[in-house]
């Protein structure tokens, strides 16, 4: 049996020699540092100082050859000290289990003060700490998405840039939200930045776009930056101008914003033609006041477009995801996400995606094939489509179409260790809601049923007539009561249109049933 001590008012010990309790006593018995393994070594099996050492150093390079070679060492040398060879089989077993993982003690402890200050300022300032774990990820791609992640978990609003607040890094604005940093935009260098919000700490904030060309120097923060700029959605403070806007054409065939840069460079002009005339100043009010461009009107840019260009310029989608759309589809029809893939081998996985890369290719044997990427909020996966594959599926493949795509992660063929993801079936995933669905089951709490309520739903059905099943559920939560009706009059067309009206009924759920 284990050896069992009790030890300044500690539950119940269990080691399994009594010699051990010397060194572990500190750590509940369980070996924690390289230390312990080296000092219960020399203790246990007569280890020399050195052979204790080269166990330490195999354990801290994973060095497995050299953990074996020592094992008869070890047993041997229990043996000789009367100790069972079942109880030093098993300590060995432990000690190979801890050398997956092995520190030191000095190490360790850095580690864990680390990890204490880290979850204090997680928890008392979440968005201090995020702020700063994201500004020092600049540049890296993979990791803000990670931590954008992470704040989305946290329930953190993570903004656009802004003029107005951002700074060059993430920072936290007044009412604790995250925003986006001006130097993580693409093409903003950081002279653009500084120059930014240097003038903005320094006179305030701006109060139109015609303001922060006339206050900016615009040979810095020039035409591309600007573009940039808009593109992410740093100039959204200025309510009046949409994202469009600033690229709509006028009848001379100029954009807005070159309007704006036009209008710009005339108020240096007029500055610099003040400063060296006689009367001092030819401002505002003096008959030199340069017009402001007119504001066009423009057809504003769809999400998905607007989410796009955000990618573009930042490389992560800010203000929202194209699948946000179809947050119903996903959960109804979906059973994985991109990044489940390949840990459910053989299993008939249904996700969504938008297709971010394509490429189409030609064989040796002339015939073609495509290696596209699909991503989700989880992560991103690359896809191959070949001989009948790329002929059923390519015409479903484009790139920013969102699709919904069914198959299996399984061996590619029956000689074969690899792993492939096989697609079985494909379709746009607009089209799945009414495709898919088999019928709409209505879920309501008796104690939610009223006249109103009834009266709305049969209005809603009515309006939306069509060839899908209905199914009503109605529950008593009190008596744990549940029962199931299914309408044979009211048929309804499951459209996004239905969908939408039956989110603004509060109390009332539903649920999609799938054809398979």
């Amino acid at each position: 049996p284990n050896y069992i001590a009790r030890k300044h008012g500690r539950e119940a010990i269990e080691y399994d020699l009594p010699e051990m309790e010397e060194y572990l006593a500190d750590t509940y018995g369980i070996t924690v540092y390289q230390e312990q393994v080296m000092l219960l070594s020399q203790k246990l099996a007569n280890f020399t100082k050195g052979d204790a050492d080269v166990l330490r150093k195999a354990m801290g390079k994973k060095d497995k050859a050299t953990i074996d070679k020592m094992k008869g060492k070890f047993l041997e040398g229990g043996q000789s000290n009367n100790h069972p060879v079942d109880r030093l089989e098993k300590i060995w077993t432990d000690w190979e289990a801890f050398a997956q993982y092995a520190f030191n003690k000095s190490h360790s402890t850095c580690y864990a003060f680390v990890a204490y200050q880290t979850g204090y300022l997680k928890a008392n300032y979440p968005g201090e700490f995020m702020a700063a774990v994201l500004s020092n990820s600049l540049g890296n791609i993979d990791k803000i998405t990670f931590f954008m992640d992470e704040c989305k978990r946290m329930g953190l609003p993570l903004l656009v840039p802004d003029v107005n607040e951002s700074e060059r890094a993430f920072a936290v604005n007044k009412k604790g939200q995250i925003r986006f940093g001006l130097g993580a935009i693409k093409g903003v260098g950081e002279g653009a930045v500084d120059v930014i919000v240097e003038e903005r700490t320094k006179n305030g904030e701006f109060k139109d776009i015609f303001d922060f060309v006339s206050r900016v120097n615009t040979r810095i923060v020039n035409k591309k930056n600007l573009e940039n700029l808009v593109y992410a959605g740093a100039f959204d403070c200025f309510k009046d101008i949409s994202r469009s806007s600033y690229f709509a054409l006028d009848a001379e065939n100029i954009s807005f914003l070159e309007r704006i840069i036009r209008y710009a460079s005339k108020m240096v002009e007029l500055k610099n033609t003040a400063s060296t005339s006689l009367f001092g100043d030819l401002g505002a009010g003096s008959g030199y006041d340069v017009p402001k461009p007119k504001i066009p009107s423009a057809e504003k840019w769809s999400v998905m477009e607007e989410l796009k260009n955000e990618k573009e310029v930042v490389g992560v989608y800010i203000s929202g995801h194209p699948l946000d759309d179809y947050k119903v589809e996903i959960s109804s029809f979906c059973n994985s996400t991109i990044s489940q893939l390949e840990t459910r081998p053989n299993m008939m996985q249904s996700f969504a995606g938008i297709v971010t890369k394509v490429n189409v290719r030609t064989s040796a044997n002339g015939n073609q094939f495509m290696i596209f990427t699909l991503e989700d909020l989880s992560g991103s996966y690359e896809f191959a489509l070949f001989s009948k594959d790329y002929i059923e599926f390519e015409r479903f493949v484009g790139l920013d179409r969102m699709l919904f795509v069914q198959g299996t992660y399984k061996s590619k063929n029956q000689y074969s260790d690899q792993m492939a993801f096989k697609i079985q079936f494909m379709e746009l995933l607009s089209e799945v809601l009414e495709e898919r669905t088999k019928e709409i089951k209505l879920r309501f709490n008796l104690k939610d049923l009223d006249k109103i309520t009834l009266e709305t739903v049969q209005q809603l059905l009515e309006a939306h007539k069509g060839n899908k099943k209905v199914v009503v559920e109605v529950f008593d939560e009190e008596e744990r009561l549940q029962i199931d009706f299914l309408s044979r009059k009211a048929q309804v067309n499951i459209k996004k249109s239905l969908i939408n009206e039956l989110n603004l009924i509060s109390n009332i759920d539903y649920k999609l049933i799938s054809k398979n």
